[in-house]
């Protein structure tokens, strides 16, 4: 793959453009996301010579679209239709229902919050939950996010994401540049990053520059945003070497340099401390300046010529959640020395997502379509690929929502979430339970590398919540449905079926059944101690 170092004047001021470049032309922008996808995919699996995994059974990708959009496991009612559907649009149908449900906004606004809070013990959830309901287009988001209103009452909670960072700056410059551009350049905050040629201390000052005029106007809870008209920013290379820094997007594109960057007069010191002032006093936000250096940031990332970097973060995140890794890893380390696994993928996607208006509810559509995405888990044919090529499907551990909202629908009793529900009262009782699982979620780890955390383990091995709380066996529960039929294989084919969103294969109903009938003394327990071995099983506990 080439890539492109070009230096090309635009207005006198030179912009260095360190995304790769592309041999050939992509798909024409008409194609579908999923046919973009398979495309890409396949075309490089040829090159590799390489046959990619099966797609995976219906019952596991039932499971897995509905972990992906609705944050939850399928009722086993909704695993049967699926699985039984003889409708060639069975897939189609079945996002298209998840994504109108309420449980795709609660779902989409607590991964988001997750992406933007991520380190934070704070949240963006009522404000994401209305803007995903609104379906708000992702550059609109990141517009209120940097520009927040703290009036309009559908916009509040916007002014939270800087709120809670303004403190520290240099935080936020990184933060913000990782989070919605793909680039950690924190490196670069002291000297030149030693290791990635593009990024310069004049990156990271020339972004910090944007926010450096940014200030609390109140004090707590009660504070307000505000922002100064003037201000320099000075830091010194690592000669010692004293510098201004120009406000200045990754790209190298500089904003034009208003009259207000230079030093306040005293006159114009005070006038900026009346303003601030006034709206202390008035207990509302200060008007913004005439010149906002956060406005300059919004309008040359979205800019045409600019916006790429905007595009294929959220793209490469977005793929990065439903594929198990991104395009581009890490994440946020998009540069010229870290090419992308499908290059041509990545820039039609983007092109796609800037060209209808940064939908991400179209884009998340497109993906879990693709074949690429139905793929099975397993491999059986020796050494498996390399996880980039996306031959087989990566394994995910569940989220802390995920696995919460999951573990109240298992251990829900299925007549209560039948398909014969009308649809309104079914998502009724599918978003009851999913509030009810919110506090049990700040219980549980987010797991990575390092596997499930020991509080977790100990919560599910001693815990008498869980006992309490799922495994009971009054009405409404998955237990007492099981104690009420007659024979042990009925009683393995229920659990199994709730809580695995698949049928018992032969070996578990013999094992499972026998394991029944040894405790046929103490039935309540038994049926209690076979639901919460699937409930802790590395089965349940992942996307796969």
């Amino acid at each position: 793959m080439r890539i492109l170092r070009q230096a090309i004047a635009f207005a006198g001021i030179f912009v260095v453009l360190a995304l790769p470049a592309f041999a050939g032309d992509l798909l024409p922008p008409d194609r579908p996301i999923a046919e973009a996808v398979d495309h890409y995919i396949d075309a490089t699996l040829r090159r590799e010579g390489i046959s990619p995994a099966p797609p995976c059974d219906a019952a596991a990708l039932v499971r897995r679209i509905t972990l992906d959009l609705a944050g939850r496991i399928p009722t086993a009612g909704e695993t049967r239709a699926f699985v039984e559907s003889t409708d060639p649009r069975r897939t189609d149908r079945l996002v298209d229902r998840l994504m109108a449900s309420p449980g795709f906004v609660r779902h989409q606004a607590a991964e988001l919050d997750v992406l933007l809070m991520a380190g934070d013990a704070g949240s963006l959830r009522e404000y994401l939950v209305r803007a995903v309901g609104e379906n708000r287009p992702w550059d609109a988001i990141f517009r209120e996010l940097m520009l927040p209103d703290q009036v309009e009452k559908s916009k509040n909670g916007a002014a939270d994401y800087l709120r809670r960072r303004i403190k520290d700056t240099d935080r936020l410059t990184a933060e913000v540049s990782s989070t919605f551009f793909g680039v950690n350049i924190s490196c670069a905050q002291c000297h030149d990053h030693p290791l990635v040629e593009d990024w310069k201390q004049d990156h990271f000052y020339g972004m910090k520059a944007f926010f450096d005029r940014t200030t609390l106007s109140g004090n707590g809870k009660e504070a307000f945003l505000a922002e100064r008209g003037f201000g320099v920013l000075r830091f010194k290379t690592t000669e010692g070497v004293e510098r201004t820094a120009r406000m200045m997007f990754l790209t190298g594109r500089k904003a034009a340099e208003p009259e207000a960057s230079r030093e306040a007069s005293r006159d114009e010191q005070k006038q900026e401390k009346d303003r601030l002032q006034r709206a202390k006093k008035d207990k509302g936000p200060p008007p913004s300046p005439r010149f906002s250096a956060r406005a300059k940031l919004v309008e040359l990332a979205l800019a045409p010529g600019e916006r790429d970097y905007f595009g294929r973060a959220i793209v490469n995140r977005t793929w990065n959640r439903l594929f198990g890794r991104g395009l581009v890893m890490p994440l946020d380390q998009m540069h010229s020395a870290n090419p992308p696994s499908h290059p041509e993928l990545l820039a039609w996607l983007a092109r796609d997502t800037i060209e209808h208006g940064y939908d991400l509810r179209r884009l998340v559509r497109g993906l879990v379509l693709s074949r690429a995405y139905a793929r099975d888990s397993r491999w059986t044919s020796g050494e498996p690929p390399r996880p980039s090529l996306f031959a087989v499907a990566a394994v995910r551990p569940l989220t802390p929502a995920q696995l919460a909202c999951s573990l109240r629908i298992a251990t829900a009793d299925p007549e209560s979430l039948t398909p014969s529900l009308k649809p309104a009262e079914f998502d009724r009782r599918v978003e009851s339970l999913a509030d009810q699982s919110r506090d049990l979620a700040g219980s549980l780890g987010s797991p990575g590398d390092g596997g499930i955390g020991v509080a977790e383990a100990l919560l599910f091995s001693n815990g008498a919540r869980i006992e309490r709380e799922l495994l009971g066996d009054s009405d409404g529960r998955l237990v007492a449905r099981m104690l009420k039929l007659a024979e042990p294989e009925q009683q393995v084919e229920l659990a199994v079926r709730n809580v695995l969103s698949r049928p018992p294969d032969d070996d578990e109903r013999t094992a499972l059944g026998d394991y029944l009938r040894r405790r046929s003394d103490r039935p309540d327990a038994a049926c209690k101690q076979l639901v919460w071995a699937l409930l802790t099983s590395p089965e349940f506990r992942f996307n796969h």
